[in-house]
């Protein structure tokens, strides 16, 4: 298995405001220009990207996300409201002791596992204090009003009643995180595979097996009235950065740490750029315009490192899920029990699926298909 340094990288670009622009009948705002976070305040070192044979930008190999660990969706703790009184990066000191807390979770890491499965970890200490980088002040932007009303079916983390699959999220199916939700760090599976060809780059995910094709060569987007949940996304190179735009996305899918948050709507557009900084650091932004949605857009921008070991590792979720036939069937049962109670005269609230409690044991929202905890970041 192959180990990373820890060391302390630091620095960073402005990021320009927001203009109307545009796009396929849709009013998008451009996005900012690529903020390159892997160096905090301090110059990016010289470095020249590798070409492939046919002379794009090569930005192939094994990535991952495991060492943004530490670093929050936001600043400041929330959603809108008053602006953090926090910099984009950490104070010297406060990355001193930000190293010091990763090499000591690594080592523990290594030596404290007592089975075959073991959470990921990070080992590179990066300097910044929120994914965010754009509203300037690192705040998730609010909810429209139209986006309160869609949050995410939580089945395994509400007490029900489920009534069919629907009542759960795609990820809970095993059927997609979403784009973001694919790519955030979560407690293990954050390998990104990326591969190139001459006018094609695909993406590959480590946990529910996604794989994204971009192509780069100039062809249209796909009709308005094909919406797909990873979208329609349609590359280009601007120098070194590869630029994506995708579009045509479904409804079903959210914002967040394993694509857990609000739902998105149909008119979201992800602008993102990805760039070779360094022989072992891509930087990935993000940029998410979904006015439906959100108030105004917002940008993510984090390192993507090689992934330890360098391969991806399977994700059979689909193909061995039974947690959504258990609750199902758990639920069938209750009913059949309830009515069976009332023919005897007793008339008995029901019994929640998960009996007051979700994922991990914590305590399930009340709120049955919309309950659940709130998603980290979010």
């Amino acid at each position: 298995m192959t180990r990373r340094v820890g060391f302390a990288l630091i620095a960073a670009l402005a990021v320009a405001g927001p203009f109307s622009l545009a796009v396929s009948g849709q009013n998008y705002s451009a996005p900012p220009p690529l903020v390159i976070t892997a160096f905090g305040n301090k110059p990016a070192p010289a470095y020249k990207v590798p070409l492939t044979p046919w002379g794009d930008p090569d930005l192939q190999g094994a990535w991952s996300s495991d060492d943004t660990d530490g670093i929050n969706m936001a600043r400041g703790g929330g959603r809108g409201g008053a602006p953090a009184p926090i910099g984009l990066y950490r104070t010297d000191e406060e990355q001193k002791q930000r190293e010091a807390q990763i090499k000591a979770a690594a080592k523990r890491a290594e030596t404290d596992a007592t089975s075959t499965f073991r959470f990921d970890f990070g080992r590179r200490a990066f300097p910044q204090t929120s994914l965010i980088v754009d509203p300037p002040d690192g705040r998730m932007p609010a909810y429209t009003e139209e986006g309160r009303k869609r949050p995410m079916p939580r089945g395994t983390y509400g007490n029900g009643p489920l009534d069919w699959t629907t009542d759960f999220s795609l990820y809970e199916r095993c059927i997609t995180r979403g784009i973001l939700g694919s790519s955030l760090r979560v407690i293990y599976g954050n390998g990104q595979r990326i591969q190139q060809a001459p006018g094609v780059v695909a993406i590959s995910y480590e946990m529910v097996h996604d794989t994204r094709v971009i192509y780069t060569d100039g062809r249209q987007h796909l009709s308005q009235n094909i919406h797909q949940y990873l979208g329609d996304a349609r590359g280009h190179w601007e120098g070194d950065e590869l630029v994506v735009e995708t579009t045509n996305l479904t409804d079903q899918t959210a914002i967040g740490l394993n694509g857990n948050g609000n739902r998105h709507s149909t008119q979201m557009k992800l602008t993102e750029r990805f760039k070779r900084v360094a022989s072992d650091i891509v930087q990935y932004q993000v940029t998410v315009d979904d006015p439906v949605t959100y108030v105004r857009p917002f940008t993510l921008s984090y390192p993507l490192t090689p992934l330890d070991g360098g391969d991806l590792l399977p994700y059979d979720c689909h193909e061995g899920n039974m947690a959504l036939r258990q609750s199902l069937g758990a639920e069938r049962a209750e009913d059949k029990a309830l009515a069976e109670d009332l023919k005897k005269g007793i008339n008995r609230p029901r019994r929640p699926v998960q009996d007051g409690l979700g994922v991990g044991g914590t305590p399930a929202a009340p709120t049955g298909r919309a309950g659940g905890p709130p998603p980290v970041g979010q």
